[in-house]
């Protein structure tokens, strides 16, 4: 499933962080780092899919 939330994130990465966390303070984040740069929201969200929980 990781495999599919990381397709997600570097296609749309506000996806990818909703899929692997819901609406909550990290969406936010990622919505704001994809809005002030696409690169820093595909980071940002690949970070959160693969950090361990």
């Amino acid at each position: 499933m990781d495999v599919v939330r990381i397709i997600c994130s570097i296609l749309l990465p506000p996806l990818g962080v909703f899929l692997q966390v819901g609406i909550g303070l990290h969406f936010w984040i990622n919505i704001l780092l994809t809005l002030l740069g696409y690169i820093p929201g595909i980071v940002h969200a690949v970070w959160i899919i693969l950090r361990e929980d």
